[in-house]
């Protein structure tokens, strides 16, 4: 098991990636066609990552559990992604992307990788234009950008409201090129259940084909983990339904050290919860804050009048409206960072100021933006005098056609008209930013199994910015991995093929079999889903938005009692060697409820506030996160022992040469 040497190179911090790949090892072109890798996940992070390696020579293996690889949850990011081209000439650079990144992960990331991140974000821009990714163009044919939370710039390129589909197009495209030459072997409908260690390395996974039911061995030099976050802990999430935990956490189990747990991030502009039939959230996309206004009604019985359907919120006057944000954040207004508009969100919904029927919504509101819009729309194409009809009409149509998905999207299940009504929204669980903890290389304390994208925790401290997720994953695939795992895999060009005859492999094997032979074997009558939702009411009451140390104390005793009741009760119907949609949904809850105690256990152990991480005990007399950099300037590593109870904490120290240490304003 390795240690936690994060291997960040020395050097001025602007030089230390270049430095980094003139010294790494290297694999002769030659010699990759004789090493195998495995990439677990064919989303961004993934997809990109095996594009690359197969086109740079290695055979490469993917997994993912969907039908393809398109229909992985990165196609669900909506609003852009961030690169520090500064096309807007408003004063963009690298340092200043790298600066607003560790600003809004609260001080809580490593100085090195965050940098590296802005460093190569405009190579992604270019690259994806090469693969013919449609980003939006502004009036003389150039990429347009626009603005996210927590920055002062126009940074962000997008495809309408669909810029993660487009994107993840683009890897697949590059992937389907090294399929058809033979270089990547695509295996999708497999789930990985184990990993498969020799001599301490990584050197396979065991899989499950979910189609037919059978086990399979498969083999490599190293592990590529691209598997996503764990939000799906809390039930209802923004994720998909089938994300989970279960690769990083079988990882975990082998010796890969967890990091940060409980930072997660809660998106502001969610389709508010309608029921207890759901199964899921819908976002809406960050994109629409940069014209939308966040309010709630100033007076408490306007608020009650709402909610009854007394009277509509278009008959409130301007007056009469409370634009929160605005009032507290002036500098940023409706773009201040995700945990900032949040936790303000629930404030005044916990205040009783909350617009829909169960008190918890408030309003994206574009009235004001369709008037703008519209006004310089009739200038523009000469209309003297327009009525008020024909400057609304000509704001919606610039309005559609920046967001206009999106709004089709929320008229499509809340069934009320966005452009005459405002948005309701309100906060819910989003991405992870903790994760499996990586070196600068992306490596895990397990030699030859690397993690990238939102499966590790390496680049946003407590708190990611909007639009920044792409970046991070594209990055990792497409500019970072290739890179430093030729560095591990320099070794191996003698190894030959990696048998999967191994008793390794065998061991690894029996274990997966057992586990599913015992989810099976219990009779219980209670569905899985049953223990999902518990779990997920617990997490969102206890360790969601907000956290206290009771609250906290209490989460974990209760989830380790529903661990326990879970193997003695739990009812899946069907048989483990066939289709079996309950048996996959099993093994992943049955991770949650691991991963959920020590998430628990992990804000517990963090007595400060932090980003998405806020103790009640720990704010300002304004409300705001209270950090604690004396005692908490760290990242916690968790070592599994057997039991979450049992996890050991290990320290990284994280380091600032290059941003001084300030409690974050966005007033």
């Amino acid at each position: 098991m390795g240690s936690l040497e994060s291997k960040i190179p020395s050097g001025p911090l602007a030089e230390k990636w270049t430095k980094h790949k003139n010294e790494i090892d290297l694999v002769n072109p030659a010699n990759k066609r004789n090493i195998d890798v495995i990439v677990v996940g064919t989303g961004l992070a993934g997809g990109a990552a095996a594009a690359t390696l197969a086109e740079l020579g290695y055979n490469v293996k993917t997994f993912c559990y969907q039908d393809s690889p398109r229909r992985a949850h990165s196609i669900s990011a909506q609003g852009g992604i961030n690169a520090s081209k500064n096309y807007q000439g408003d004063g963009d650079s690298d340092y200043r992307l790298f600066y607003d990144t560790v600003k809004g992960g609260d001080y809580r990331s490593r100085e090195a990788n965050v940098y590296r991140l802005a460093e190569v974000s405009g190579n992604i821009i270019d690259q994806c234009v090469a693969q013919g990714v449609p980003f939006a163009r502004e009036y003389g044919g150039l990429l347009d950008n626009r603005s996210f939370g927590g920055v002062l710039v126009s940074r962000t390129f997008y495809a309408k409201g669909q810029t993660g589909q487009q994107l993840l197009l683009g890897a697949y495209a590059a992937m389907n090129r090294q399929i058809n030459r033979g270089k990547i072997k695509s295996y999708t409908r497999h789930e990985m259940l184990d990993l498969v260690l020799i001599d301490g390395k990584a050197r396979g996974i065991i899989a499950r084909d979910l189609v037919t039911g059978e086990i399979e061995r498969h083999s490599g030099h190293a592990v590529v983990l691209a598997t996503g976050g764990y939000g799906n802990v809390f039930f209802l999430s923004t994720n998909a339904m089938g994300s989970n935990v279960t690769a990083a956490w079988r990882a975990h189990r082998r010796g890969a050290y967890f990091a940060n747990p409980c930072y997660t991030q809660i998106h502001p502009t969610c389709i508010p919860v309608s029921g207890d039939h759901q199964s899921k959230l819908t976002l809406m996309s960050e994109s629409l804050r940069n014209d939308g206004r966040i309010w709630v009604p100033k007076r408490l019985e306007d608020a009650q009048a709402i909610r009854e359907g007394k009277i509509r919120p278009t008959e409130l006057s301007g007056d009469e409206r409370d634009y929160f944000l605005e009032r507290r954040y002036p500098a940023f207004g409706n773009l201040v960072p995700r945990d900032v508009a949040s936790r303000a969100a629930k404030e005044r919904c916990d205040a009783g100021f909350g617009v829909n029927k169960t008190g918890e919504a408030v309003y994206l509101d574009f009235a004001a933006a369709i008037q703008r819009y519209g006004e310089e729309k009739a200038l523009t194409s000469g209309i003297k005098d327009p009525d008020k009809a024909t400057i609304t009409q000509l704001g919606e149509e610039v309005i559609e056609a920046k967001y206009g998905n999106l709004f089709q999207m929320y008229e499509k299940i809340i069934d009320e008209n966005p452009y005459k009504t405002p948005m309701m929204i309100y906060p819910a669980v989003h991405y992870t930013m903790g994760g499996l903890w990586v070196d600068y290389n992306l490596q895990t304390t397990i030699e030859g199994c690397y993690c990238a994208g939102e499966a590790n925790f390496s680049d946003h401290g407590a708190n990611r910015l909007g639009a920044s997720a792409l970046m991070q994953g594209l990055a990792d695939g497409y500019f970072v991995l290739p890179y430093t795992i030729g560095d591990y895999l320099s070794d191996d060009i003698r190894t030959g093929p990696i048998s999967t005859d191994s008793p390794e492999f065998e061991a690894t094997e029996k274990a997966v079999l057992e586990r599913i032979n015992k989810l099976m074997n219990s009779n219980g009558t209670r569905s899985v889903d049953y223990y999902h939702k518990k779990l997920g009411k617990i997490m969102w009451n206890k360790c969601g938005m907000s956290r206290n140390a009771e609250d906290l104390k209490s989460a974990i005793d209760e989830i380790a009692e529903l661990r326990k009741d879970f193997w003695e009760n739990v009812k899946i119907p069907g048989k483990e060697g066939q289709f079996n949609q309950e048996l996959e949904k099993a093994g992943r809850v049955a991770d949650f409820l691991e991963l959920g105690e020590l998430f628990a256990k992990d804000a517990l152990e963090r007595n400060e506030s932090c980003g998405g991480h806020f103790r009640e005990e720990y704010q300002t007399p304004e409300g705001e996160a209270l950090r604690d950099d004396e005692n908490f300037k760290y990242v916690a590593a968790w070592e599994f022992k057997g039991e979450p109870s049992e996890a050991v904490m290990h320290k990284e120290e994280l380091v600032f040469e290059n941003i001084e240490l300030k409690t974050r304003s966005y007033k």
